[in-house]
C-alpha cells in the first residue's frame, strides 16, 4: 500500500478556452488533515473533483489511495467520504431516513445498527426524526458528515464544509473531523475560505489562478513569505494608516481592534520606517505575521513570477 493517499502530478482542466487547475502536482500522506485554501475560482473544487473519478483531467496523471484516478474511478468513489459545498441530502425526509437511504446505496449490512452507531457518534440520535430541510446550517452540516463516513471512507473530501454556519458550529465540526482523522487514521483534504481553520490542519496547499502557489505546515508557509510584521498602538491610528500607506518597506496594512499591524519583506526599510513612527510616539513590537499576509505575499511574488503565469 501506497504511504500517499493522494498523489498526482501534472494535473490540469480546462473548460473551453478556459483553464481551471493548471500544472498541478500534489501528494499527501495517508492519515494528515490538509487544508486547501484559495480565493473563489482559484480552482479547488475542480481539483477535488478530478481527484475522486467525478471529472476526467485534461492533463496529468496519478492515483487516489492506489487506484488510478482516470481508469479506475469506481474504485476510488467507493472509499471517498466527499462532501459538497451545498447541502445535497433530501430535505423532505428524516436525518435517520436520509442516513437508512444512503445505507442502502452502499449495500451495508446491518444497517438499523450503522446507522444507530452513526447518529451516536455524531450527536445526532435526539435529533434523528428531525426533517433535514427544517435543520440549521450547522445540524444539515452534520447530518452530511454522518453521511459520507458511514461506509467508513480512507479519504474524506469536504469542500467547504462550514460555509454559512456559525462560529460555535464550525468549532464542532472541525473537532468532529479530528476525531474521525484520529480514530481510524482517515486521510482528510478540506478547502476553506477561513484562515483559523487551515491553522487546524497538518499541511497547508494555497491555490490562486488555478496553479499551487504554496504547500506545507502553518510555520512553513510563513517562512517562506519572509514577512515581518509590526503591531502598533497609540492615539489616531488612522492617522498612522494614512501616514503608512507610502512609506519605504511598507507592503501590508492591517487595522486590527486598536492596534495596527504593519507588514513588510524588507527588514531594514521596515525597521526605519517604524524607527520614525517611534519618534512620533507610537508604540510597537514585532509579532508573527498572519497566514492571511503570508498568503496575500506569495500570490503576490508568485503573480510576478513568469513561473506562474498563464
Amino acid at each position: 500500500m501506497s504511504e500517499l493517499a493522494i498523489d498526482v502530478t501534472g494535473l490540469r482542466k480546462t473548460f473551453g478556452s478556459k483553464v481551471a487547475v493548471e500544472n498541478l502536482d500534489l501528494q499527501l500522506p495517508r492519515g494528515e488533515v490538509w487544508g486547501f485554501v484559495g480565493p473563489n475560482g482559484s480552482g479547488k473544487t475542480t481539483t477535488i473533483r478530478m481527484i475522486c473519478g467525478l471529472l476526467k483531467p485534461t492533463e496529468g496523471e496519478g492515483q487516489c489511495l492506489g487506484f488510478d484516478f482516470r481508469t479506475e474511478a469506481g474504485k476510488i468513489k467507493r472509499e471517498v467520504g466527499y462532501m459538497t459545498q451545498k447541502f445535497s441530502f433530501w430535505t423532505d425526509l428524516t436525518i435517520r431516513e436520509n442516513l437508512e437511504f444512503v445505507a442502502r446505496l452502499y449495500l451495508m449490512d446491518d444497517i438499523a445498527g450503522t446507522v444507530d452507531r452513526t447518529l451516536d457518534g455524531l450527536g445526532l440520535t435526539d435529533r434523528q426524526h428531525q426533517l433535514a430541510g427544517a435543520l440549521s446550517g450547522g445540524w444539515q452540516q452534520r447530518l452530511a458528515l454522518a453521511a459520507v463516513t458511514m461506509h467508513q471512507p480512507q479519504l474524506l473530501l469536504l469542500d467547504e464544509p462550514t460555509a454559512g454556519v456559525d462560529p460555535q458550529a464550525r468549532r464542532d465540526f472541525w473537532d468532529q473531523i479530528r476525531q474521525i482523522s484520529g480514530k481510524g487514521g482517515v486521510t482528510v483534504l478540506v478547502s476553506t475560505h477561513y484562515m483559523d481553520e487551515a491553522e487546524r490542519c497538518d499541511q497547508i496547499a494555497y491555490l490562486a489562478n488555478g496553479r499551487l502557489v504554496v504547500k506545507g505546515s502553518v510555520h512553513d508557509i510563513i517562512a517562506q513569505s519572509n514577512l515581518v510584521t509590526f503591531r502598533a498602538e497609540g492615539d489616531d491610528l488612522r492617522s498612522l494608516s494614512a501616514w503608512l500607506e507610502h512609506r519605504p518597506g511598507v507592503e501590508h496594512i492591517t487595522h486590527f481592534g486598536a492596534a495596527l499591524l504593519v507588514s513588510g519583506t524588507d527588514r531594514a526599510l521596515i525597521e526605519k520606517t517604524i524607527g520614525e513612527g517611534e519618534a512620533a510616539g507610537f508604540r510597537w513590537q514585532e509579532v508573527r505575521p498572519s497566514l492571511e499576509d503570508a498568503f496575500i505575499a506569495l500570490a503576490g511574488q508568485a503573480g510576478r513570477d513568469q513561473r506562474w503565469q498563464a
